[in-house]
């Protein structure tokens, strides 16, 4: 009996669950893989599970999907939409909504896995299919890796991955080189002194510190990065204080930075340090500020022979014209780790989940940031049909196209 995928993805879709707590999801998937007869491990970096088909000699190839949703309250109107609510890091309650596509990654590599089950007596060699958490935080991929995954299974030859996006469903989406960006994500706590608020002069002011902080912040990419090159600095978080009338003694401001290399990388860096420490000065600051890496992402390089290896395949499987090149993304992704970690090749693309006529209308009339909802956003809502079909086939196809 086949798998009914879009039951699948919608008991997914209902059900999301936020970063290394996915572990309802985790039982889903193997409960599937129990039903596929694919031996698996599961806990691997807490949540993950790495599953295993051998098929004879040949390469090595891995298959990778993402499991965590966001803390987002979704506001699509679909009549499977999500309610849940799960507990963030900080211990905070919270909406929960899978508003990066992660429960069609899952979904597609599950039916895949069915496929290529199916079709063992068509191709040779092993398949590993990697179930990740926590790729919002950046942090499953090397929490399954020092886990020992790639000690424990048979490791990849090549890391094939891909990620559902704003474009016409049915393209697919990539290109050479790098394809997402790197990026930081920063703590930045200035510290002030704290006092009432009817006694501003007498207090070391972390609100307003932190106010001109974050406009400062914006002039290092309008104004001191050429033009011609990529860079965003954002801040999308900042906390201070808890009553109206006290100065509290701190303020954090939470920053995401992206960049296409590491010399770009280093040059952002130091500039956005540059500037929180000249606006506690500028503040009196008597304490430095204090900057924190949260997380640190590599770019996600695609290998320049393996894609176009798979552009062609893609393009005799789905069609010539099916395969755009994206341009480089200025999100970022954890995915590389595997490859960076094996040494080995990397082709991650992505695929469209855009009804292919709303998509036309918005670009005809000019409004697709405005009509066309992103990842992230409460209202991202890919269409089921033909997305989740164009998923499936494409990971089958890319893994057929590396194995024997």
């Amino acid at each position: 009996m086949t798998i009914d995928l879009e039951a699948l993805y919608i008991d997914l879709h209902r059900h999301p669950e936020l970063s290394f707590q996915e572990t309802r999801t985790a039982g889903v998937v193997t409960a599937h893989l129990d039903r596929l007869g694919i031996e698996y491990e599961e806990g691997i970096g807490k949540t993950g599970i790495a599953a295993v088909i051998r098929n004879g000699d040949g390469p090595v190839v891995w298959l990778r999907a993402d499991m965590d949703a966001l803390p987002v309250k979704e506001l699509t109107g679909l009549e499977y939409a999500s309610t849940a609510r799960g507990t963030d890091p900080a211990g905070n309650d919270v909406p929960v909504m899978h508003a990066c596509g992660h429960d069609l990654h899952v979904t597609s590599l599950i039916g895949a896995l069915e496929r290529l089950v199916a079709t063992t007596d068509e191709w040779s060699g092993t398949i590993v299919a990697v179930f990740q958490p926590a790729e919002e935080y950046g942090a499953g991929s090397q929490a399954m890796i020092a886990d020992g995954v790639l000690d424990r299974f048979p490791r990849p030859d090549i890391v094939l991955g891909q990620h559902v996006t704003p474009l016409p469903a049915g393209t697919i989406g990539v290109r050479p080189g790098t394809q997402m960006a790197a990026s930081d994500g920063l703590t930045v706590t200035l510290l002030g002194r704290g006092g009432h608020g009817s006694r501003p002069h007498s207090t070391i002011d972390p609100v307003v510190m932190a106010a001109a902080t974050v406009m400062r912040l914006q002039t290092i990419v309008s104004r001191e990065v050429d033009p011609r090159d990529v860079a965003v600095v954002t801040v999308g978080s900042i906390h201070a204080g808890l009553k109206n009338n006290i100065i509290p003694a701190e303020a954090k401001l939470e920053l995401s930075l992206r960049y296409p290399d590491d010399e770009a990388r280093a040059r952002v860096l130091e500039k956005v340090e540059r500037v929180v420490r000249a606006e506690a000065q500028a503040s009196g600051a008597e304490e430095e500020p204090v900057i924190a890496v949260d997380h640190s992402l590599p770019p996600t390089i695609n290998d320049v022979h393996a894609t176009a290896r798979l552009t062609l395949a893609f393009d005799n499987a789905f069609g010539e014209g099916t395969v755009i090149d994206p341009g480089m993304f200025t999100g970022s992704e954890d995915v590389s780790w595997f490859a960076r970690e094996a040494g080995v090749p990397l082709v991650f693309w992505f695929w469209g989940g855009v009804d292919p006529q709303t998509f036309a209308a918005a670009k005809a009339g000019g409004t697709i940031d405005r009509d066309i909802p992103t990842n992230h956003s409460p209202f991202f809502a890919p269409v089921i049909h033909p997305t989740l079909e164009r998923g499936v086939d494409a990971l089958v196809v890319a893994a057929r196209e590396f194995l024997g």
